[in-house]
């Protein structure tokens, strides 16, 4: 979304002079109530933007506390812009027939998000882009905690390290949750059931670790409604009715929808049943009402599931999110290559499709009890990445979702084992391979790989579904993708190649590279892999 600045003004380096915003950043205005309300956040306070080239948004204005009351807006044109408010309560003169105006300039920074703007989605509907249609990749961090409970410098330090390693996303809850019931200081993001009041003073807090996300260069991918939650009754998506969701949850997207963010709608719901999809569609429609300008939606799931048919003609809902889950064996591996997104990113309208729960490193795998380690990490995102035409994958380690400090057992999670310290994770093997993957990708044009089992002239498939290749070829068919879990050799199909292919494979542990030699079209080509270990083989004409 887009919002703006103007006195009180906090923008993390983007203004050049106090009334002034960068294009993509965010605007900020304060007004001051003229009295006093019972329940501010059932007030409706709607500001209009007004900009060059007959540009227009309307978005809603938040409560911050006392009589204080703010709009964020993130202009994506330059020059100059006005706005004009209207509340719902018309006696109220200090939030009515408000007016003001503003000049957006150009950034001149090297932040790409800044550079470029907030993801979206890419003409044909399968994977984000920013900007004049640049392709962008979701590669994501799992900190459910992080913005919860890391102190200020913990939280920078976090970020800067993601960022280096070539993440562009970090998944956050900004409530209490079953894993989180307070931030660091104690605070609460709204008390009572029946007759919700939000606390300003968490989402104060939450506000400077929502901007260090988008200062690092990061996407932030907020859970709006956490949905699975413990006796105590805590996680706003499955405790509160639907309305006081649907107050609670039109808060949070009025305060955070300017900066560069990708919405979760609901963190580990069931959205499946009768009841449960007419409560989250009806959610979905009131918090992102149709012709209102926003960032992308999805709804993160349970392990293993797939619920989007009922969805799937919801215009709030942009992108299919799943969980391939904290699994290692064969019932997982095949829900993740054969299932799920395999199947559901034929769906129509498109959408892109990520993965953004994979298995977290460190975590006991449910089924069997063994620590899960990097090479079961590493299968499960490129399972994730080529079942379905590649949108991004999310990473995670146990440590740094609950953000842990001593070695326990995270909150209300008994069966997922001893976390050790956050800081430990954050040069997990798991890790560098996330970055391994960015680099393959970017090497080449990832968005149009579409799964193509054509591409092997056998199917291999033990009993424990361990030597499962994912194939996948580029829409004009000059490349292909193939992630190759234990397969010492493999049988291919090359026929739709109308001339020698040049084979390279990667080490997706490494990224490191080596000649496989130049293959001749054809039917049942056999090539060796350099090792018994997991590899990626590259095809290119």
């Amino acid at each position: 979304m887009r919002r703006a600045a103007l006195v009180l003004f906090f923008v993390t380096a983007m203004a050049a002079e106090p009334a002034d915003v960068f294009r993509y950043g965010r605007f900020e205005h304060t007004f001051t109530s003229a009295k006093d309300h019972a329940n501010p956040l059932k007030e409706e306070v709607l500001v209009r933007f007004e900009g060059p080239n007959g540009a227009r948004d309307e978005v809603p204005a938040f409560w911050d506390g006392g009589r204080r009351w703010k709009v964020r807006y993130s202009p994506e044109l330059t020059g100059n812009w006005k706005f004009s408010t209207a509340a719902a309560d018309t006696g109220d003169n200090g939030l009515h027939a408000q007016t003001g105006a503003f000049k957006v300039s150009s950034y001149r920074g090297a932040n790409e998000l800044y550079r470029k703007g907030a993801p979206h989605l890419s003409a044909n509907r399968r994977y984000f882009v920013q900007g004049y249609n640049k392709p962008w990749f979701w590669l994501g961090d799992t900190a459910w905690n992080g913005a919860l409970m890391a102190t200020v410098e913990e939280w920078q330090r976090y970020l800067a390290d993601r960022a280096a390693r070539k993440f562009t996303a970090i998944q956050v809850v900004t409530t209490q949750w079953r894993a989180g019931r307070a931030d660091e200081k104690g605070l609460v993001a709204f008390t009572g059931t029946e007759s919700i009041r939000v606390n300003p003073a968490f989402f104060q807090r939450l506000d400077e670790r929502m901007n260090a996300v988008n200062d690092a260069g990061l996407v932030a991918v907020p859970v709006v409604l956490w949905a699975l939650t413990s006796k105590d009754r805590e996680s706003p998506g499955e405790a509160l009715p639907t309305d006081q969701a649907i107050l609670l949850a039109r808060y949070i997207v009025a305060r955070y929808g300017a900066h560069h963010v990708i919405w979760m709608l609901g963190g580990d719901g069931n959205y499946e049943g009768a009841a449960n999809v007419e409560k989250w569609k009806q959610i979905g429609r009131a918090v992102f009402p149709k012709g209102r300008w926003r960032r992308p939606v999805s709804l993160h799931p349970r392990g293993m599931r797939a619920p989007w048919q009922p969805f799937k003609d919801e215009e709030w809902l942009d992108v299919f999110a799943y969980q391939s889950g904290h699994g290692s064996d064969a019932d997982k591996w095949r829900w993740n290559a054969q299932q799920g997104p395999a199947v559901d990113w034929r769906m129509e309208p498109p959408r892109p499709v990520v993965d953004t729960e994979i298995n977290y490193e460190g975590h006991l795998s449910y089924r069997d009890n063994k620590v899960i380690d990097d090479g079961a990490v590493r299968r499960a995102a490129w399972y994730s990445l080529l079942a379905a035409p590649p949108a991004g994958v999310t990473y995670g380690a146990h440590g740094i979702w609950p953000w842990i400090r001593k070695p326990e057992v995270p909150l209300d999670h008994p069966r997922s084992g001893v976390a050790k310290p956050w800081t430990e994770y954050l040069d997990a093997p798991g890790a560098r391979q996330m970055t391994v993957i960015r680099d393959v990708l970017q090497s080449m044009e990832w968005w149009t790989l579409r799964p193509d089992r054509k591409l092997l002239a056998s199917e291999p498939q033990d009993a424990e579904f361990g030597n499962y290749p994912m194939p996948a070829r580029s829409e004009d068919g000059r490349a292909a993708l193939l992630y190759l879990p234990a397969n010492p050799s493999i049988e291919l199909d090359l026929s739709g190649f109308k001339s020698d292919v040049r084979a390279i494979w990667i080490d997706p542990r490494t990224g490191a590279r080596r000649p496989g030699g130049r293959l001749r079209p054809g039917y049942g080509v056999t090539v060796k892999a350099p090792s018994g270990s997991d590899w990626l083989l590259l095809l290119r004409k």
